[in-house]
């Protein structure tokens, strides 16, 4: 079902039936048309309710278009996130282990979390227990595998000293992973020497 309204002076307009099948089936949709918005489009998932916030003046078919796309984008980003599960992660540190350090390297627990936002994971060695931010489920998989390998060298190490380094940079990709995180304002390991 799709459901408009106005706010901040937008016009009001009909609600067209919505299509029965398509991208968004099993969603309704809340179209928020807003004066104060000239370019801007935003869409957001609240449930099963895609709320999309586009400015006055767009046709009906517009909004449809851009209902579709966001909320496409959206499911996919959701889909993906939940592929991504503590068994799959676990599966990939314990053969990441075995890759670089010979499987010599042991943890009892290792899954994502949604707690931790100023890092991307981390490692408690005495507890051999690893914790990885669910964001990085979205990065790409090469870059999740230098986050686990540099958890997984805190077992052995639990500084950032040049030991460990010799440790994590066992994964060939380690530098072009670090620069992807840095690229996007995001390396938990600037203060490191």
């Amino acid at each position: 079902m799709v459901v408009r309204r106005s706010i901040n002076g937008g016009e009001a307009a009909p609600t067209p039936k919505p299509a029965a099948s398509g991208p968004l089936s099993g969603l309704s949709v809340e179209m928020i048309r807003s004066a104060k918005r000239r370019r801007t489009i935003s869409a957001r998932l609240d449930g099963t309710r895609l709320i999309v916030q586009v400015p006055t003046g767009l046709s009906a078919a517009e909004e449809q278009a851009w209902a579709e796309k966001l909320g496409s984008r959206i499911l996919a980003s959701r889909k993906r996130r939940e592929s991504h599960t503590d068994d799959e992660l676990a599966e990939r540190a314990r053969a990441l282990s075995l890759r670089y350090f010979d499987g010599k390297l042991q943890f009892t627990d290792c899954r994502y979390v949604a707690n931790q936002q100023h890092r991307f994971g981390s490692c408690s060695p005495s507890r051999g227990t690893i914790r990885i931010s669910d964001r990085v489920a979205k990065f790409p998989v090469w870059v999740r595998d230098a986050v686990l390998v540099h958890e997984l060298a805190h077992l052995a190490e639990a500084n950032h000293s040049a030991r460990f380094w010799k440790l994590a940079n066992r994964y060939p990709l380690m530098e072009r992973a670090r620069g992807y995180l840095m690229a996007l304002g995001l390396d938990d390991d600037s203060e490191d020497t």
